[in-house]
């Protein structure tokens, strides 16, 4: 699990990076990137909505996502909010698909 010091928390954190973030599309999901202070550390959240599918698709999704922003961490450690927003179809890629599509976009959104 990620730590809370690593998560968007409040809805008004998740508007902002949303409403001012940059876009970046990968096929099965939208990731955006909103810059913070360079102290700071890099925050992950995840929006997946019940056009993904039932409960426990959502929740598979969501602990897939949650692993892989554990992972990009490690390489991503200056200040973002990073929220990934799923889209439907996702609950049915395999971990290996859907972890390069997630670090592809955002370790390409980080570098621009």
């Amino acid at each position: 699990m990620l730590s809370k010091s690593n998560r968007v928390l409040s809805a008004a954190d998740f508007k902002a990076a949303v409403r001012r973030g940059k876009r970046a599309y990968a096929p099965h999901a939208v990731v955006y990137v909103l810059p913070r202070g360079a102290s700071e550390s890099t925050r992950f959240g995840f929006i997946v909505g019940k056009n993904v599918g039932g409960a426990v698709q959502r929740n598979l999704v969501r602990r897939r996502l949650r692993a892989i922003g554990r992972e990009l961490l490690v390489t991503n450690s200056t200040g973002r909010d990073v929220v990934v927003r799923a889209l439907p179809g996702v609950e049915q890629l395999a971990w290996d698909t859907l972890h390069t599509e997630i670090s592809d976009v955002v370790n390409g959104s980080v570098a621009r």
